[in-house]
């Protein structure tokens, strides 16, 4: 995180999914400390594994030892839930933990289990929640309540849409669409061996499969959901979680190269700079950038050297 915020990254994140890593925020106070300015968040947190007042402390401790500097990306809880043999939230209740988070992480009193809850230590802070979605049930909850938007693939076409939708949900809510900050989440790998990229990426496929299998499940495998989504979890067999997010994962043979290519960024630096700079022209305000490969010092020395002052 410290050689990333030197290359002009603004932002970091981690996972949180207690099981197949480490627990984030005891690892977030040691980072905020290292770093001068970067700003830290989960990606993405849920509403199930923690009651919501635990949640909004952790965040609002942080931000009153390091000045507001967390964000909280939260969404329904994939890996995090499902690897402890449980479902993923409701929307209903991912809406509700995120207004309860965000009111008792500024310092707002807010009914919580039917008490009135508030932290009464809590001085300025400020918390803003970014909610991950790929659905139009999501999405459209997105333009109503969140301050951001993690589009969770680097694919133009599905990053149109879905900032569509969520435009739209603003609009008719009342609110200004353009105040709700865009952040596009990938694998990225540098360099010219492109077909070894595809291996080390591959994984990626598979995690946003047990998103798009969901969505099949709820929508249909046509109408609401694009088949830029759709078409490829055809092949899908299982997922074992014990893999998850890592190189290498055997779970993704169904994963064909061209899903690789448009949901992950590949190729040369010049290639990288097309890719963000459409995906910046669509509406996207920030890239996240997965590091989950061979090549992790490698990529990130590229970013900084090449990619970030282009973008």
């Amino acid at each position: 995180m410290r050689a990333a915020e030197d290359g002009g990254f603004r932002h970091g994140w981690t996972f949180d999914s207690a099981v197949l890593w480490q627990e984030p925020f005891v690892i977030y106070s040691q980072i905020l400390a290292a770093t001068s300015s970067m700003m830290l968040g989960t990606m993405v947190t849920n509403p199930s594994t923690r009651d919501w007042s635990i949640t909004a402390s952790a965040f609002a401790t942080l931000n009153d030892m390091f000045g507001n500097r967390t964000v909280c990306g939260i969404g329904r809880g994939d890996s995090a839930r499902r690897v402890i043999g449980q479902k993923p939230a409701s929307l209903k209740t991912l809406g509700e933990a995120m207004h309860v988070i965000k009111e008792l992480a500024e310092g707002r009193q807010v009914d919580l289990h039917g008490t009135p809850v508030r932290l009464p230590w809590v001085r300025d802070g400020r918390l803003e929640v970014w909610m991950a979605a790929y659905g139009p049930k999501a999405l459209r909850m997105v333009g109503e309540h969140a301050d951001g938007f993690i589009l969770q693939t680097a694919d133009p076409a599905i990053a149109r849409w879905t900032i569509g939708e969520v435009r739209e949900a603003a609009r008719a809510a009342g609110r200004d669409p353009g105040g709700i900050t865009v952040c596009v989440a990938a694998p990225a790998y540098v360099g010219d061996d492109v077909p070894h990229q595809r291996d080390q990426l591959r994984w990626f496929g598979g995690m946003v499969g047990n998103h798009v299998a969901d969505l099949v499940e709820r929508y249909g495998e046509s109408g609401a959901v694009p088949k830029e989504l759709t078409d490829y979890i055809a092949g899908r067999s299982g997922y074992d979680y014990s893999h998850h997010g890592r190189a290498g994962n055997p779970d993704t043979e169904f994963v064909p190269d061209e899903i690789v290519d448009r949901f992950c960024v590949l190729g040369p630096a010049a290639s990288h700079v097309d890719q963000l700079t459409e995906l910046a022209e669509l509406g996207v305000d920030q890239f996240a950038l997965y590091l989950m490969h061979d090549q992790r010092e490698e990529t990130l020395a590229a970013y900084a050297r090449d990619i970030v002052p282009a973008v």
